[in-house]
């Protein structure tokens, strides 16, 4: 019997399939471990603080804040335009938010109506993602507060403190400084500093008119950013303070305007149309720019309603227009001193006589005067303000001299003074008369005398008027306007470094010496007397046609109807030895200029002054010191002397031989 035989083939060879395998799937796990070791190691030494940044970004979010706008101020530093803070209430588009939902719980705690609330929501629909959508604004500490403790149950809805722009002075720098208000979509440009993305902020306001408007990119500055952590939804959770990022505030601009000046028009003014100037007649600071009535600029920050709009709109003494630099009026006689300067500059004779009958036969026509005057020389036809004499005073010169003249004073010409407006108007000559008529091209004879009382063509604004009157006081300069002190701390060029005056300064000093006695024995006597001891003041007053008489609807002086009567006009330049300030006032169908715009024009003159300190110590002079009584006494009783008289007394014992 043969024995078993065992065969290892067949299970060593499974067996060694089985540790090639083996192997194989570990060689594979291995380099698997060692790649992903490799990578665990990349993401945690090399690029760590890339992912904690990513991390952080997921858990931190950063809010742009705009920057606090520039303050406006004036020349002694009384701020004119600040920021408030301000509650306000935001809705954010998000995914799944139910708006008109969320409008109607907000109603529950802020006025919203049924018309606002379809409003905001046309809004919100509109809106980029994320991007909130201002609900309301000064909303009160009470509303405040109930908001915010029901945030987590308001998704998409955000109360916070923001800043508001504000005008301590409402109406009263209304047309000077203008208004803030919400961006629109003509605002927005592809390029350029109107496509900053802080345009979209709601809290963000553009400047409107005035120096908002002009120096907008100076005042807005730079926006910041809050830091504040989010969760997985990307709602607010919690802040960041040591996150954020600093805003930086916009520049200060300083204007060359004074407030109580200001403030002071305003007051005199009151109800009245019309518009004042003032100017410093040393280096044309601008110190009261005023225009009224005016409107509050506060409103229009917050959004005018429809009928507060239509309102100012319809109102016929146009609060919403600048009266002081776009709307032009015949200067009617305060032109009277130009053409007097013309006519000396041309060899006219002060001493020549024309007689006044309140009537003058000339050129087929009837030519009429307020008055009977007389025979009047120049300086009494400034004075009394004599048109007949004037219609044939501009005959001897005609229209184009007298039209280079009134140019040389700043009439028919436009000033860089930082803002927008301002209309040139109108000085006539031959030339304008060719242009502008190609029926009737020619200037006439007939046509001159008109411009000699500053009525026809001729059409100026109060600033103008103002730079007139500047001129002539100062006498040499051809002073420019000048409104901007500084922006940013860096100072405007003066409005004296534009040159000097080409005319003789005998011919201005004898303009002035009658502009002089226009308010002590002319047209506006007694408004020399300002009540400040030996301060005077010089004017000329004006009384311009708002409309023909012949027509049948201008009504000469203050009666009839308000919007036909005449306007009044007045100049003015104090003190008249040594001229500081000078003043042009209208007012609109204010009758005469004497009556109506000269106690004005004296009155904002009499606060420039009294706030000089030199005026002011010219002023206040000190009392004489009143005498000491002697004091009889006893020759026998000899008081002691003083210690500071005994030590003379030995230093003069000493010294003696």
């Amino acid at each position: 019997m043969s024995e078993p035989s065992i065969f290892f083939a067949e299970v060593n060879e499974r067996q060694g399939v089985f540790h090639r395998r083996a192997f194989l799937l570990g060689g594979f796990a291995g380099v698997g471990l060692i790649a992903l070791g490799a990578q665990l190691g990349r993401l945690q030494l090399l690029e760590s603080e890339r992912y904690t940044k990513l991390s952080a970004s997921n858990q931190f979010n950063f809010k742009m804040t705009p920057p606090p706008r520039g303050l406006i101020v004036d020349r002694n530093g009384v701020v004119l335009a600040s920021n408030r803070p301000n509650f306000r209430l935001m809705v954010a588009k998000e995914k799944g938010l139910d708006a008109r939902a969320t409008l109607k719980t907000l109603a529950e705690f802020v006025p919203l109506d049924d018309g606002r609330q379809a409003r905001l929501f046309r809004e919100i629909s509109n809106a980029p993602r994320k991007a909130p959508v201002q609900i309301m604004e000064d909303m009160s500490w009470e509303q405040f507060s109930a908001i915010n403790i029901r945030a987590p149950e308001l998704p998409g809805v955000t109360a916070d403190m923001g800043e508001v722009r504000v005008y301590p002075y409402g109406g009263a720098f209304a047309h000077v400084i203008g208004y803030v208000a919400k961006v629109n979509k003509t605002d927005l440009t592809p390029s350029g500093p109107n496509a900053d993305p802080i345009l979209l902020n709601p809290g963000f306001r553009i400047g409107r008119q005035g120096v908002e408007e002009a120096f907008d990119l100076d005042l807005r500055g730079k926006p910041g950013a809050q830091k504040v952590e989010v969760d997985a939804n990307g709602h607010e959770v919690s802040t960041d303070p040591a996150g954020d990022i600093k805003a930086i505030p916009g520049k200060e601009i300083v204007l060359t305007l004074d407030a109580d000046i200001q403030n002071r028009a305003m007051e005199v003014f009151g109800a009245q149309s019309g518009a004042a100037v003032m100017m410093d007649c040393r280096n044309g600071d601008i110190l009261c720019l005023y225009s009224g009535p005016s409107f509050d600029a506060n409103k229009f920050v917050r959004g005018l309603t429809g009928p507060e709009y239509k309102a100012l709109a319809q109102y016929d003494h146009k609060p919403l227009f600048n009266k002081a630099l776009t709307a032009t009026y015949p200067p009617g006689s305060t032109f009277k001193t130009l053409v007097a300067l013309t006519c000396l500059e041309h060899g006219f004779d002060p001493a020549t006589v024309h007689v006044c009958n309140r009537a003058w036969a000339w050129g087929g026509r009837v030519w009429h005067c307020d008055k009977v005057h007389g025979a009047l020389d120049l300086k009494g036809a400034i004075a009394q303000s004599c048109d007949i004499y004037f219609y044939q005073a501009a005959l001897t010169v005609g229209p184009d001299r007298i039209a280079a003249v009134a140019r040389r004073f700043g009439l028919g010409d436009t000033f860089d003074i930082g803002i927008p407006g301002q209309k040139p108007g109108l000085v006539p000559d031959t030339a304008y008369k060719k242009r502008h008529f190609p029926k009737d091209p020619v200037w006439h004879p007939g046509e001159t005398p008109s411009m000699g009382i500053g009525q026809g063509y001729t059409h100026l604004n109060p600033l103008q008027l103002c730079v007139q009157a500047a001129r002539l006081a100062n006498g040499r300069k051809a002073l420019h306007p000048r409104l901007i002190h500084s922006v940013g701390g860096v100072e405007q060029p003066s409005g004296a470094a534009f040159g000097d005056l080409p005319f003789e300064a005998k011919h201005i000093d004898f303009v002035r010496a009658a502009m002089a006695a226009v308010t002590v024995s002319g047209t506006a006597a007694g408004l020399s007397d300002m009540g400040l001891g030996d301060i005077k003041m010089a004017g000329k007053s004006g009384t311009a046609q708002a409309f023909n008489y012949a027509s049948g609807h201008g009504q000469h002086g203050a009666t009839g109807e308000w919007k036909y009567r005449d306007h009044a006009w007045f100049i003015a330049f104090a003190p008249v030895e040594e001229p500081r300030y000078a003043v042009s006032v209208l007012v609109e169908h204010g009758g005469f200029g004497a009556s109506t715009s000269g106690p004005l024009a004296r009155e904002l003159l009499r606060v420039a002054l009294l706030k000089d300190p030199e005026i002011r110590a010219k002023i206040e002079k000190p009392m004489p010191a009143p005498e000491i009584p002697q004091v009889e006494t006893d020759p026998d009783v000899v008081d002691p002397p003083t210690p500071a008289a005994a030590a003379v007394q030995t230093a003069q014992q000493q010294t003696t031989p």
